[in-house]
């Protein structure tokens, strides 16, 4: 069932798993303002039984970042330049940015969990929506590269504190200052990567993880993942204690006494 399939963008569910897909391989799904407010709108639409959402690309890459068309003075029909952003207040252009964010932020809601199928070229911004997912597999051809500094910019699309939690600072500043490609093989090595597979196995690889995440009960799940994701934040008897509440919240469900 298709739900969306706008500016680049296409949802479809299937049962208890949805597929977002950046559908513009002409451009190597570049990315557009346009195009994250349908990501943002995708994220709105999924049903309340939607367990697993995968995130792919079409064509050769997955996405090689922010359409170039942005760093022009017209940029985009219907959408401010980079120069009229940089002309605003610091509140609009906060405002403006925060909106662009949308896009990366619902993918770890704890209800979900979201996997990126990572090949070709992962770039800037297509390298911060692989970031937003919960889990990244990988074709042997994948590379990561965040470019954004190398243009004078920062990554603002939510991409650094995952990929400081994947990796640790020194790594996260070395990647994002140099500008280098992530070649898949590292990527598995250092953790950004879940999984690489061959690129003749990407989709199989990624349909066997999402069957596997959907065996185990949903509560469970969404228990699980509000504990792992809660406990960088927290001390150790903190996450004791969270560990606890969670615990006794599962076996009043299973013995039919929850709330």
């Amino acid at each position: 069932m298709t739900l969306l399939d706008k500016d680049g963008v296409r949802l479809t569910v299937d049962d208890v798993i949805a597929t977002v897909t950046l559908a513009g391989p002409a451009k190597r799904n570049a990315q557009s303002p346009a195009m994250w407010r349908a990501l943002a709108e995708a994220g709105s639409l999924l049903p309340g039984t939607v367990r697993i959402v995968v995130l792919r690309g079409e064509g050769k890459s997955f996405s090689a970042g922010l359409d170039r068309q942005a760093f022009t003075p017209e940029g985009f029909d219907g959408e401010p330049s980079f120069l009229d952003l940089a002309r605003g207040t610091d509140s609009e252009l906060d405002a403006t940015i925060a909106e662009y964010q949308e896009a990366f932020t619902w993918w770890r809601r704890t209800d979900l969990v979201s996997i990126a199928a990572v090949q070709g070229h992962a770039i800037g911004a297509g390298f911060q929506l692989a970031l937003a997912c919960d889990l990244r597999v990988c074709a042997d051809d994948a590379q990561f590269a965040m470019r954004e500094t190398s243009l004078g910019l920062v990554p603002d699309l939510t991409g650094t504190h995952p990929l400081v939690s994947l990796v640790g600072y020194a790594r996260a500043l070395e990647i994002c200052a140099t500008g280098r490609y992530v070649h898949a093989d590292e990527a598995e090595r250092i953790g950004l990567a879940n999984l690489v597979v061959p690129g003749a196995d990407l989709e199989s690889a990624v349909a066997d993880l999402a069957a596997a995440l959907v065996a185990a009960p949903r509560d469970a799940v969404i228990e699980t993942k509000a504990l792992l994701a809660g406990a960088v934040s927290r001390t150790y008897e903190e996450q004791r204690a969270a560990e606890r509440a969670a615990q006794a919240r599962r076996l009043r469900d299973l013995a039919g006494l929850g709330e």
